[in-house]
């Protein structure tokens, strides 16, 4: 620690810090004795001064990384002595203020709530500097051996990391995530720098530095991060900074059950007011925003205040908006939200009356039977399986329009990976194990849709590559032995009598596995 003390008055003198008594000397070998707080204000003055120009800026910042890495922790931290009279979180708290709005993002003040990618060019080279002065605070703010030189510096050091702590991380968070104001430089450093924050804190994972007890008693950050986060997420803000509805959503889905109903008061207007943007990339952030917190969170406190019903509301008009990524995240999100709302549909304990399954089902189909682009054929297609999982033998309300929809989707190729009839297909599967009692009567058209979609695969090997080929006549093949054990035999007597003459050779071999067939 010696070595580190002798360095700091040349660090001192780098930061060009002045004399504030009169005439005294103002040599750098004196610095050193000069209250801690007089000293962070003048750096604080200084980079008000440079805020405007980049030039000085790395050169500042390296100093003042220096000055926490050089600088003795009795001298930096302790609330006694020359700093006795001194408010050291707050002298911090404006220190950290300073420093990190050396990296702060432009505002924007357009409804669209988007800047170009060249406003934030030179912010991912500040945040890759302030990140390494961050980290060098927090680490001497830790609890190695050589910063404990009395109890009272201990108390003050632990008081001014746990006051530290929630800015830190939003700063480090802010940087973290694969944004236009980030590169792979300021990623990584703010990655050692949450990783830094989380060690000093004595825990273990991110999860519970936001959310648990650590050591010292003092409670997680997440709720202190999100009153902070509360005026910037208001309706008429929120879009000003750009960072800050991926900040709200990165804390959010850090936290789960149990922990997160604590929070259901701060994280659901907000995730609300994200989804309610005219804007998909925000929906589909707020519905995903949304989904986490119905995953997490008891059904009983979502129903609390009509939560759930407004949710329902909420997610119910988004499948009006025909965009495949909101829908790819919607139609899961209104799933287990059902699942709050509505008893199990396979309940057999009171009558199986029309609800909220049928009323999103019905309207999926509407929507699958008259949709042409090929990306929300996929997205339907996809996600149509789980819905009828969920509901069981109640597909049968829905049976005649399902029949046209799984149809229509196995004549239609969909490009060489063939998602929408490898789902289609999954969808059919499911249909055949939940409603086989009521498929006797359609048994011709479904046979007929598989067959003839068997025959297009087979006949032209230059439609899909040969494992797309071979994984959709397996599928297809699965759906025929299922569908002639639902009609008792009918259709295996059926291809009995088909002239297979002019079959492909990988048709022909499904046929006879299901000719076969015990």
């Amino acid at each position: 620690m010696a070595v580190l003390e002798m360095d700091l008055p040349e660090t001192l003198y780098g930061l060009q810090i002045k004399e504030g008594h009169g005439d005294g000397d103002s040599s750098p070998g004196l610095q050193s004795g000069r209250p801690v707080p007089e000293v962070l204000r003048q750096i604080r003055d200084s980079l008000g001064d440079m805020r405007s120009s980049s030039e000085h800026q790395p050169g500042i910042v390296n100093n003042i990384r220096k000055l926490f890495e050089t600088g003795s922790a009795h001298w930096l931290f302790s609330a006694c002595c020359t700093n006795a009279d001194s408010d050291m979180v707050k002298v911090y708290s404006d220190l950290l203020d300073s420093v990190t709005g050396l990296a702060a993002l432009p505002l924007c003040e357009t409804e669209s709530g988007d800047l170009p990618d060249s406003a934030y060019a030179d912010i991912p080279r500040l945040a890759a500097a302030v990140c390494t002065v961050l980290q060098a605070l927090i680490s001497r703010l830790g609890d190695g051996p050589e910063n404990l030189h009395s109890d009272r510096t201990s108390t003050s050091m632990r008081a001014l990391a746990c006051a530290l702590a929630p800015p830190v991380c939003m700063f480090a968070v802010t940087h973290l995530q694969e944004q236009p104001w980030t590169d792979e430089s300021s990623r990584a450093a703010a990655l050692r720098l949450l990783d830094t924050l989380v060690h000093t804190c004595g825990l273990g994972s991110v999860t519970q530095f936001l959310c648990e007890w650590n050591p010292h008693g003092h409670a997680g950050v997440l709720g202190i991060v999100l009153n902070i986060l509360k005026p910037q997420m208001q309706k008429d803000c929120w879009k000003q900074n750009q960072a800050t509805k991926h900040v709200f959503a990165w804390f959010l889905t850090q936290v789960r059950r149990p922990w997160l109903v604590e929070y259901l008061e701060s994280v659901f207007p907000p995730s609300l007011l994200i989804s309610d943007d005219y804007r998909t990339e925000n929906k589909v952030l707020g519905v995903c925003c949304l989904h986490h917190i119905v995953l997490n969170v008891p059904a009983a406190d979502l129903r609390q205040y009509n939560r759930a019903h407004v949710l329902y509301h909420a997610l119910f008009n988004h499948l009006y908006t025909p965009e495949a990524p909101l829908m790819e995240v919607v139609l899961p999100c209104l799933l287990d939200l059902l699942s709050v709302l509505e008893k199990p549909c396979r309940s057999t304990d009171a009558p199986r009356r029309h609800n909220r399954y049928d009323k999103v089902f019905q309207l999926a189909l509407t929507h699958m039977e008259m949709e042409h682009k090929l990306a929300l054929r996929r997205v339907y297609a996809h996600n149509l399986a789980p819905f009828i999982r969920r509901m069981g033998v109640v597909i049968i309300r829905h049976l005649k329009r399902l029949e046209r929809v799984i149809v229509g989707y196995l004549e239609v190729s969909d490009g060489p990976g063939e998602q929408s009839r490898l789902s289609i297909l999954n969808v059919l599967e499911e249909v055949l194990r939940n409603a086989w009692p009521r498929l006797g009567c359609r048994l011709g058209t479904l046979s007929r849709a598989l067959l003839r979609m068997m025959c297009d695969v087979s006949s032209e090997p230059d439609m899909c590559p040969p494992a797309v080929r071979d994984e959709l006549l397996d599928r297809a093949t699965q759906c025929l032995l299922l569908l002639d054990r639902s009609c008792e035999g009918r259709l295996k007597g059926a291809l009995q009598d088909m002239d297979s003459s002019s079959c492909h050779p990988a048709m022909l071999r499904c046929i006879e596995k299901v000719r076969g067939a015990t």
